[in-house]
């Protein structure tokens, strides 16, 4: 945080803050025993246009996952993907009725996914509740 573009990494890391806050992504709450948190941190990177220019700073808090054991903190995975098919048909259907295709990014669509089971995650680094550091964030 100490580069020359720190206000906009700053702006970026509170506009996700903010959204995953609006979105009631989590609440606070103590950690049950027997339960372990996972750690979370910042990811950040530019966006940049086809033209070249940057667009905009995105950073996202992310859990790491990775530190979980299969079998044990979890039971599947599960990764939303498309199929070329699928996209070839949907051209293909625009294209036969003249209809328009419109793209657009949903800033927070992972958030409109659910979970199975408890899910912990320790605070995101730089927003630590006052309430002290003992407070973990459910996923709901």
């Amino acid at each position: 945080m100490r580069a020359s573009d720190a206000k906009e990494w700053r702006n970026a890391i509170e506009s996700e803050y903010n959204s995953l806050m609006l979105n009631k992504t989590w609440s606070l709450c103590k950690l049950p025993p027997g339960h372990k948190a996972i750690t979370s941190k910042w990811v950040f990177k530019k966006k940049i246009r086809a033209n070249g220019k940057l667009d905009k700073y995105k950073a996202r808090i992310v859990a790491r996952g990775y530190t979980q054991k299969h079998g044990i903190d979890y039971q599947e995975t599960f990764s939303p993907l498309v199929r070329l098919k699928s996209v070839r048909i949907l051209l293909a259907l625009a294209a036969q009725f003249e209809l328009d295709l419109i793209s657009f990014d949903i800033k927070t669509a992972y958030l409109h996914g659910t979970l199975e089971g408890e899910l912990y995650m320790c605070q995101p680094e730089g927003f630590v509740s006052k309430k002290g550091n003992e407070q973990i964030c459910p996923h709901s």
